[in-house]
């Protein structure tokens, strides 16, 4: 299952004077083999996105354009993490709580799942989620 804790990982980078290039390779660059992908964009300001949980799923967020801040709760601990280039990522390992806010103008996040999507894995009640993680 990865990892228990989250963690930034730098992606590789390539450099040229034409254009840089980055790229993401599943169980090589992150600790999963990635089954969907998704993105989210044109959030209004002050909207946030997320504001839920996963039993199995894991996740890497990439801010590949603008910025946005990703709260993670682990049941006892708040933090925050500010994601604003293209080279690196949050990973996500499943039961923690994620968010998603702060959104810049034209940003645009991308994640890599380790599952398809499915509905009966997701807590979307912050209260039970924390029942659930402390007893």
């Amino acid at each position: 299952m990865g990892n228990k804790d989250p963690y930034i990982i730098e992606l590789p980078k390539i450099l040229d004077e034409r254009g840089n290039l980055s790229f993401l390779e599943g169980e090589k660059h992150i600790p999963f083999g990635i089954n969907r992908t998704y993105w989210i964009y044109d959030v209004p300001g002050g909207e946030s996105r997320g504001g839920h949980s996963y039993k199995k799923n894991q996740e890497f967020i990439i801010a590949l354009s603008g910025s946005f801040d990703v709260t993670l709760h682990d049941g006892v601990t708040e933090k925050v993490y500010s994601l604003n280039r293209s080279y690196y990522g949050l990973y996500v390992p499943n039961g923690i709580w994620r968010s998603i806010g702060n959104f810049s103008t034209n940003s645009l996040a991308f994640i890599a799942a380790s599952t398809d999507f499915n509905e009966d894995d997701y807590e979307r009640n912050f209260e039970k989620y924390l029942k659930d993680k402390n007893g």
